[in-house]
């Protein structure tokens, strides 16, 4: 016994032991206020996302793999395992980029720690109040992981910080409900750092399958399966963070451990999640922002454009520069807002309209440019826009902070119309009326199973 003590340093104590008690902590207001917010939209992602290509062949695939009747699979009537409803469920949140994102950590927390605690949830009954504080607890395990790792570096030399990230927030969500103590949290996350994986390229993915599974559904899996296994007994590693070639030894052997546990109980990381107000990558959320003002403003319309140039934050025009997908294309949606007015979710998604003559012609009088000095760790959503139009004026706008930033966010009754917007066309407004009000209402849920009529195709 006293080897075990001598063997675990005082950061994983530290983590283990708040992972161990989260469903037992009350938040503050502010912090489950935020929670439902972020819960609604991943409802919203995953039920839109169902119905696109890498939410059917998910949906396709869990229709094969049988299992335990544990947890529904979002948009459908399909009951399967918790940790195959988490896969399905974690592969629909990234199918069509609506998801939310944490920016300064380059994780999404909610397309891996929403499917995984609802799986469990659903797996164990719990209520509404279990799971949104263990929702809360795997933002934070999530994104303090990759930023202790230095998420630039780490994604530079090829991995994908969302995938890392997004395991270790999903183990401890779904540990936390499965009532793990301290060891067995300590042993999940071992669990979680073995199957830890993921590469860049998945970017590279154009019809969106292998970055939706990269991404969404392998983390919200294995983070699951991680916790699960723990609780069926299995033993191991009691620190994977420190000691003999330890995590952090194997990918950033510089990193300062205790940014793992730095504010844990008083820095909620949720509250520096973003949320998208437009149906395409983080990066582009900035440029749209400003466009959509100018449109406002000026009454204009694509005719009037002679160039547009955008200046955002030099590494994310990386990450959106001429994309070969119609929603992480910048300069694909800077046309289509121009043409349309705005931006929808089928507008985001329509992969012909990337060969639309009118889209095309427009494209070549849009650039996209990067500027260092807009760039900065916390990855704000910026961009500085200046337009020249056919009668030779010029029109100038920017943001700092887009609307559904951390410093600029969504209402409720924005996050609502967003979520109608993406589930109605798949349930109905009727019910999907009905499934935000319960959300909205989360404390009141005694057993998340109730959402399933609300949820289920």
């Amino acid at each position: 016994m006293k080897r075990e003590r001598e063997d675990i340093s005082p950061v994983m104590r530290e983590l283990s032991a708040y992972i161990a008690d989260a469903i037992n902590r009350p938040l503050p207001p502010e912090v489950t206020e935020r929670a439902k917010l972020h819960f609604v939209d991943a409802f919203a992602a995953m039920i839109s996302g169902s119905r696109l290509l890498p939410g059917k062949k998910a949906l396709a695939y869990v229709k094969t793999l049988g299992g335990a009747r544990e947890a529904g699979v979002i948009g459908s009537r399909i009951i399967t395992s918790a940790r195959n409803a988490a896969l399905g469920n974690g592969m629909f949140a990234h199918a069509d980029e609506t998801d939310d994102t944490h920016p300064s950590s380059v994780t999404h927390p909610g397309r891996n720690v929403v499917p995984a605690a609802l799986a469990i949830g659903e797996r164990g009954r719990h209520s509404g109040t279990d799971v949104l504080r263990a929702v809360v607890l795997g933002y934070d395990v999530c994104t303090r992981l990759t930023l202790t790792l230095n998420p630039r570096p780490f994604e530079s030399a090829g991995h994908y910080c969302g995938a890392y990230g997004g395991v270790f927030g999903a183990a401890a969500a779904a540990g936390a409900l499965l009532k793990l103590d301290a060891r067995g949290a300590r042993f999940a996350l071992s669990y979680a750092a073995q199957q830890a994986a993921g590469l860049i390229s998945a970017l590279r993915d154009p019809e969106h399958v292998e970055k939706a599974f990269a991404a969404g559904g392998m983390p919200a899996h294995n983070g699951t399966s991680a916790a699960l296994m723990v609780a069926h007994g299995f033993t191991g590693v009691q620190d994977v963070f420190s000691g003999e070639r330890d995590f952090f030894f194997t990918f950033s052997p510089e990193a300062d451990r205790t940014q793992l546990v730095r504010g844990l109980g008083r820095d909620f990381e949720i509250l520096r999640a973003a949320i998208k107000c437009w149906p395409g990558g983080g990066p582009i959320q900035g440029p749209l922002h400003v466009l959509r003002d100018l449109i406002r403003r000026h009454g204009l319309q694509a005719d009037d454009v002679e160039r547009l140039v955008a200046r955002m934050p030099d590494k994310e025009l990386q990450v959106v520069n001429d994309r070969d997908m119609p929603n992480v294309s910048v300069q694909h949606l800077l046309a289509v807002m121009l043409l349309d007015g705005t931006v929808t979710f089928a507008a985001s998604n329509d992969y012909p309209r990337m060969k639309d003559p009118k889209v095309l012609a427009l494209r070549k009088r849009i650039e996209a440019v990067g500027d260092p000095g807009l760039t900065d760790p916390l990855r704000r959503w910026r961009c500085v826009m200046e337009i020249t139009l056919k009668d030779g004026r010029k029109l100038t706008h920017q943001t700092m902070a887009a609307r559904g930033s951390y410093e600029n966010p969504v209402t409720r009754q924005e996050e609502e119309e967003k979520a109608l917007d993406l589930i109605a066309p798949v349930l109905g407004k009727r019910r999907a009326h009905a499934l935000i009000a319960a959300i909205w209402d989360f404390e009141s849920v005694k057993d998340v199973r109730a959402l399933r009529k609300l949820y289920a195709r």
